[in-house]
């Protein structure tokens, strides 16, 4: 007996760099979860460093990021590392899963109130 075949999920991956920390982001269609090795994004740690965390969700509105799921597994590098190769990462991804599914207006509009506040969000 053959399962019925599961129709595929959007999906975009990509990845994030800060000196030797790698962050890579799986992008699928879903309901607004990002979750960054398992953890809901409020509960990474340090503490400080959570606002950098949501810099992306903050520039670009949670209404954006409310039809796609984003989980991160992140390795290597200190803390600070981590943390700007996740938030590279967010950003990275959203970007290329508008550009796939979505359109083309819509990505670039992104990808420029991202640059306008930080290069560093979209270019490694």
């Amino acid at each position: 007996k053959m399962s019925t075949p599961k129709t595929p999920k959007n999906r975009v991956q990509v990845f994030g760099r800060k000196k030797t920390a790698t962050a890579v982001a799986l992008c699928t269609e879903g309901k607004g979860l990002i979750r960054v090795n398992g953890r809901p994004l409020h509960l990474v740690e340090p503490q400080c460093l959570r606002y950098k965390l949501e810099e992306p969700i903050l520039l670009l509105g949670r209404d954006r990021f409310s039809a796609v799921d984003i989980r991160l597994k992140v390795k290597g590098g200190g803390h600070v590392a981590q943390v700007y190769a996740v938030r590279q990462a967010i950003a990275k991804a959203l970007v290329a899963y508008y550009q796939k599914f979505v359109d083309e207006a819509s990505k670039k509009e992104i990808k420029s109130i991202l640059q306008q506040y930080d290069r560093t969000l979209i270019v490694a």
